[in-house]
């Protein structure tokens, strides 16, 4: 091909774009896997090649000349280019989809669930990342993810959402042993300990049901699949959020403590990244979860 005429060896472009992102001939070899010497070669003999100098050579440094930023900004948009064209061509071949959320819901919704979706979609490889830190889209490594709040968000575009609805819960057990009436200050409370307030507490749930109740727990988790497994396990009354434990009221392994409800301020969205990758499995995985949550 002619264009393959006027082009210098790929080889040195590739060596001069590492080079020019790590500032460094020594630090360009090591992530290139060779040594400075034939770093050193291969610039010298793109050099040659262009007819000019592409560095000017300091003590301890290098500095690239005007044209050679030139060249390095074209060759990395056109690295990266290639790089995504390659990723999309491996993720259709591969039919790999990330999907994330919390522990929670991954533990309680999603796991149940996703066994019909692989069963429908055989072909699929699904790789499951549960966090309760903030999951982010920036990175790219999520296809698609489940995050709870009040959207819009800025780093990606909700496809669906949906609400939910707190309240009390504790084992049949638990509750033939409290006998009927409203909660009281005499109950054994289970408490999920979380950073994100968005998920209510005990003090939250009453303020904002208009209760006048002084709640201490006898029980403190840091995970919220912690406290339900407490709950179920008959050692006190957790806050159930109803869209999570709904496989353990249906199973009756838990039951409504009171029959006061909270409708939650936000939301199950479901999101993809604003710069998301274009794949069937990543489609077929959102419209899955779509129809899933409004299910």
């Amino acid at each position: 091909m002619q264009f393959r005429r006027r082009l210098p060896s790929l080889t040195a472009l590739v060596t001069l774009e590492a080079v020019l992102r790590r500032k460094s001939f020594t630090l360009a070899a090591t992530e290139l896997g060779v040594t400075q010497a034939a770093v050193s070669r291969q610039i010298a003999a793109l050099e040659e090649e262009l007819g000019q100098p592409l560095f000017l050579r300091k003590h301890r440094a290098i500095e690239p000349t005007s044209a050679c930023v030139s060249l390095g900004a074209t060759l990395a948009k056109s690295f990266a280019d290639i790089a995504e064209s390659v990723e999309a061509i491996q993720s259709r071949s591969q039919d790999v989809v990330t999907i994330g959320a919390t522990v929670a819901f991954s533990s309680f919704w999603l796991l149940p669930r996703l066994a019909e979706f692989r069963r429908t979609n055989p072909g699929i490889l699904v790789r499951v990342i549960s966090q309760d830190n903030p999951i982010t889209l920036d990175d790219g490594e999520m296809d698609v993810a489940i995050r709870y709040g009040v959207p819009p968000f800025s780093d990606g575009t909700v496809i669906a959402s949906r609400g939910d609805v707190v309240c009390p819960v504790c084992s049949p057990d638990h509750l033939r042993r409290r006998g009927d009436g409203p909660l009281g200050s005499a109950d054994e409370f289970i408490e999920t300990e979380v950073i994100d307030r968005s998920w209510y507490g005990w003090a939250q749930w009453v303020s904002l049901t208009g209760g006048n109740i002084e709640i201490k727990p006898s029980l403190r988790f840091n995970h919220y699949t912690e406290s339900i497994a407490a709950a179920r396990a008959g050692q006190g009354i957790a806050l159930g959020w109803r869209m999570l434990i709904g496989t353990f009221l249906e199973d009756g392994t838990l039951v409504p403590a009171s029959q006061t409800e909270l409708a939650a301020e936000g939301r199950y969205n479901v999101i993809v990244p604003i710069k998301a990758k274009r794949s069937n499995a990543r489609n077929l995985a959102a419209a899955w979860l779509t129809a899933s949550l409004h299910g």
